[in-house]
């Protein structure tokens, strides 16, 4: 896997608060409220960093595509690959016949259709890993994984599965303080020896926890820092419907249950996380509307 060819783009060192986020999930109305953040904020685009899947389950995939090629540094995700290919499904790696799989055949059409072929030319452009240097710490940010932008690498994933991917990006890019993932859609970080896993999260979906709140994070001057989004969710959800997008996830906006648990380690699905709740250790998952760490103890 040494040979894996990658489209790379290196931002050079960034000043300021670096903000961190993926899974905008064709959620326009999640993206319109983290932009008012970032403007809050003071963060320019060029310190706004996506982790890819400007595109997938929700009503506005044209609209929130336009909306962060205009406003972030957004690296490819599985959807956005495919979608570019002119391919038939999302690349999600899912399993046939699970809710995932099920209900992309709805959502994964809808998105492709609603991309120019302008659109799709830019989609096509998107760098595979975005480089850049922050308070002298050098960061890759990719999707998923390295070796496979749809690979699925979560809180309680061994250290091997992280160091796989952290070998092959320095092979290709040099010596990594950092690395800034996406695609699972929950939040974490991890320390991989000497380098620092982060995920930013999503803020298109809630993170599988009961909360109608994506997430996003911010690197500044005192490290890195997990914050909660909320939005208008009850419109994103209402747009979802008169697309036709009723698969499970319009509901999940307002549940802040995903209706795909079975993509999720068993650990990490409800019934797991109860049960290991009344053990010692575990998963553990600390929400606010300002700081949100999920770490596996």
């Amino acid at each position: 896997m040494a040979d894996i060819k990658a489209k790379l783009r290196d931002l050079g060192e960034l000043r300021g608060d670096v903000l961190l986020f993926g899974g905008p999930y064709s959620n326009l109305q999640a993206s319109h409220a983290l932009l008012a953040r970032a403007h809050a904020l003071g963060i320019a685009p060029e310190r706004r960093i996506c982790t890819g899947d400007v595109i997938a389950y929700c009503a506005n995939p044209a609209e929130t595509l336009a909306l962060w090629r205009q406003n972030a540094q957004i690296t490819a995700g599985n959807c956005e690959r495919q979608i570019a290919a002119g391919a038939d499904d999302c690349g999600c790696g899912f399993a046939p016949g699970s809710v995932c799989e099920v209900s992309s055949r709805a959502w994964f059409p809808h998105a492709r259709a609603a991309i120019s072929p302008q659109a799709r030319r830019a989609l096509d452009a998107l760098p595979d890993v975005t480089l850049f240097v922050h308070r002298a710490r050098r960061y890759a940010v990719i999707h998923g994984g390295f070796s496979d932008v749809a690979r699925y690498l979560w809180p309680v994933s061994p250290a091997r599965a992280f160091q796989q991917e952290i070998d092959l990006l320095q092979a290709l890019a040099g010596p990594l303080d950092g690395v800034i993932a996406g695609h699972c859609g929950i939040a974490f970080e991890r320390r991989i020896g000497a380098v620092h896993w982060i995920n930013a999260g999503v803020i298109g979906m809630p993170p599988n926890d009961g909360t109608r709140q994506g997430e996003y994070a911010v690197l500044g001057r005192d490290g890195l820092r997990f914050a909660r989004l909320d939005h208008d969710a009850d419109g994103a959800r209402a747009a979802m419907i008169r697309a036709g997008l009723t698969q499970g996830y319009e509901q999940a906006l307002i549940t802040g249950w995903w209706p795909s648990e079975d993509i999720l380690p068993p650990e990490m699905r409800r019934q797991g996380r109860a049960q290991l709740s009344r053990a010692s250790g575990g998963w553990r998952s600390t929400r606010s509307l300002s700081r949100c760490s999920s770490t596996w103890v």
